[in-house]
């Protein structure tokens, strides 16, 4: 059987010279019979006419030979496809409409399939990503500061955990441009962070150059080190590799830099969407001892040991760390949820996600229904073609074949320039660093992506041509053939199937306009949102300021900036502030001073540090007391709503004493809710 289908295929792709070969042989043929009928007495036209009678039809001994020896599907679809190609170029108009059509229903299809995949499907880009852990707590009560853990709790998890191979973390509260550049006219704002001395061991990253960390290098008074991602190290040193083991300046301070790292690395992408990190260094463990929740954790399982197991160990682990701290007071109760560090990255984008690749198939539906209508419009001049080709002999078998051939160039076209849109479009969104979704600078077309394409491409072909292709091939060869109006039956015929795929066009459509109808009014309910301040009156800009300032020197500083910035044509209002309402956060501990609370009555608060004006100039309303003021003596804290009932319900909190980050200060003020973290979350503790 091999052996007959290997020459089979040899044959097929030797059509020509055997055809030659076999012309050759049967004219040798009827020569030899042409000769012995001259020899037994016939005129040689008469002997020609028997031969030829006797050898029967050189035509269809020709085909029959063809059939036998090579691959008969492939012969008829090559006469399919030739076939096509002339009429689509006779009707140029419809096949560039189809093909245009079809390119946008592909390739947005393909576009956000790449999308998917990357966020959703693809695992993420480390050594056995499976065995990545995020370690967080159990519904935490406020912002990030309830996400983390102290460098002693974490400490003493890494020593009694037997489940993590390693535990590493990250310092979660780091800032855009945190560092400056040193060393050239005009300082360079720099993105540093600091992380666990482990952290790259951990998920299995190796520096382009250099080496990782040292242990040594995350000790208290060690020689200030540094990697550089792979962009920085390309935008500021041009690519120098010498750059390995130079001292560079960060904010007054000489760091070594020990390494770069790889390309394919961006902690921004899958820790921090958005932010750009150019700048690692070793996060000191002593140095933070008495500070509080600030390290974001994850870890590394031992082989072999399932998520369920490592759960109950943390399950036992975590609320036995309140006992060991240096500063039990500060501490939450603690709590260790594991989740897989893929669910962690993109697990909350899954169903926006999944709405979003639906909505792309319903499109492509409707593109083949529409598609469906065009290839039954443009039957009706076809019909007496195709009648005419079933009197000939053709089966409607042959008929249905023939038409699917068309519907799959037509997407096979449409899949090519589709597939040329969803790159465009994938890349450039892996350059859109502005959109806050993880892993989006890994977007790309892909094997799998080429293989969707084609899957696509194909169920598109079946979709709007499988049906039209059935009800054409089923007319009536008299009435085709008879009617002399042309397409005035194939018309009446196909009314009732055009009416359905208009019906079904119209309810798919429909769909997507209540769905996207919901999502406006989703959108336009979060505009209407009160969030706490005006944005849209508000304009920030970043200081640099010399950090060495003592504060008296620091605050007359501000007071000048903020004098100055005043008198800047429309400006109304001016503060300072070191953070701003949706943006990164930190919380601190509250407590009415003299009250005891019972375990887990009171959670951390959102603190913003402003100058006095702030409040006013971001558009945040005062419910009663006062603003800061440049002439108090003493430490003072105006917090939201939501603490003053929770600290004094039913009473004024005005004048009362706070313990706000262990410090005593005296509440001047009150102020609405501020939406702190998110515009879809309600206001939460701050001050």
């Amino acid at each position: 059987m091999r052996s007959e289908w290997w020459n089979r295929t040899r044959a097929f792709f030797r059509r020509e010279s055997m055809d030659r070969e076999l012309d050759a042989e049967m004219a040798a043929h009827l020569e030899m019979a042409i000769e012995e009928n001259i020899r037994s007495g016939m005129t040689p036209e008469e002997a020609r006419r028997q031969a030829l009678v006797r050898f029967g039809g050189v035509q269809q001994a020709r085909e029959e030979q063809r059939a036998a020896r090579g691959l008969p599907f492939l012969d008829v679809l090559g006469q399919d496809v030739r076939y096509t190609l002339r009429t689509l170029r006779r009707d140029r108009a419809f096949a560039v409409v189809a093909v245009l059509i079809l390119a946008l229903g592909i390739g947005a299809n393909v576009a956000v399939f790449s999308v998917v995949n990357t966020i959703l499907l693809r695992p993420l880009p480390f050594p056995e990503p499976e065995r990545l852990i995020r370690i967080t707590t159990v519904d935490p009560p406020c912002g990030e500061s309830c996400r983390t853990y102290s460098a002693d709790a974490t400490q003493e998890f890494e020593e009694r955990t037997r489940a993590f191979q390693q535990v590493t973390g990250y310092f979660a509260f780091t800032g855009p441009n945190n560092l400056k550049l040193v060393g050239n006219a005009v300082p360079v704002p720099v993105t540093g962070i600091l992380v666990m001395g482990n952290f790259f061991q951990t998920l299995g990253v190796q520096p382009m150059m250099g080496r990782l960390f040292l242990p040594e290098e995350s000790l208290h008074g060690s020689r200030p080190t540094a990697l550089l991602s792979y962009p920085f190290w390309k935008r500021q040193f041009d690519g120098d590799r010498t750059i390995v083991g130079r001292t560079v300046n960060f904010s007054g301070t000489d760091v070594t830099v020990i390494g770069v790292l790889p390309r394919t690395f961006d902690f921004g992408s899958v820790f921090s969407p958005g932010a750009r990190v150019d700048v690692f260094s070793p996060y000191v463990m002593s140095d933070f001892e008495n500070d509080g929740n600030d390290l974001a954790l994850m870890g590394r399982l031992n082989p072999g040991v399932t998520l369920d197991a490592a759960q109950q160990e943390a399950n036992q682990l975590f609320p036995k760390l309140d006992a060991n701290l240096k500063h039990p007071e500060w501490k939450p109760n603690y709590t260790g949820r594991l989740i897989p560090m893929k669910e962690y990255v993109s697990g909350k984008l899954r169903r926006s996600l999944e709405v979003l690749w639906i909505a792309v198939g319903m499109i492509l539906l409707i593109v083949c229904v529409n598609l469906s209508n065009l290839m039954l419009a443009r039957a009706a001049a076809r019909g007496k073609e195709l009648a005419m080709r079933r009197v000939l002999g053709a089966g409607r078998g042959r008929l249905v074949r023939q038409l699917l051939t068309e519907t799959l160039i037509l997407s096979g076209a449409g899949a090519v320039l589709g597939l040329g849109i969803a790159w465009a479009v994938t890349a450039f969104l892996a350059h859109q660093s502005s959109i806050a979704l993880p892993l989006l600078d890994r977007v790309q077309l892909d094997g799998a992506a080429a293989g969707w394409t084609v899957g696509i491409a194909i169920a598109a072909a079946f979709l709007f041509g499988t049906l039209p292709a059935l009800r054409i091939s089923a007319g009536n060869l008299q009435e085709a053939i008879r009617d002399s109006g042309p397409g005035m039956s194939e018309g009446r015929r196909h009314e009732g199937l055009r009416s359905m795929l208009v019906v079904s066009e119209i309810a798919l459509a429909f769909v997507l306009l209540v769905g996207a109808g919901l999502l406006l009014r989703s959108f336009v309910h979060l505009l209407d949102v009160d969030l706490g301040f005006e944005p849209s009156h508000a304009a920030t800009i970043s200081l640099d300021f010399n950090e060495g300032q003592k504060s008296e020197a620091r605050v007359a500083q501000w007071e000048e900036i903020i004098r100055r910035t005043r008198l800047i044509p429309g400006v109304e209002k001016a503060g300072i502030t070191d953070n701003l309402p949706l943006s990164r956060n930190r919380s601190w501990g509250i407590h009415a001073k003299g009250v005891e609370y019972r375990p887990g009555q009171l959670q951390g608060t959102f603190v913003f540090i402003v100058s006095p004006g702030y409040l006013s100039a971001i558009g945040m309303r005062l419910v009663e007391g006062r603003d800061f003021s440049w002439d108090d003596k003493t430490p003072t804290v105006i917090i939201n709503e939501t603490v003053a009932r929770a600290l004094w319900p039913a009473q004024d909190p005005l004048g009362r004493a706070a313990i706000a980050g262990g410090a005593e200060a005296r509440v001047i003020g009150v102020l609405a809710d501020v939406h702190e973290s998110k515009v879809e979350d309600g206001g939460g503790w701050q001050m």
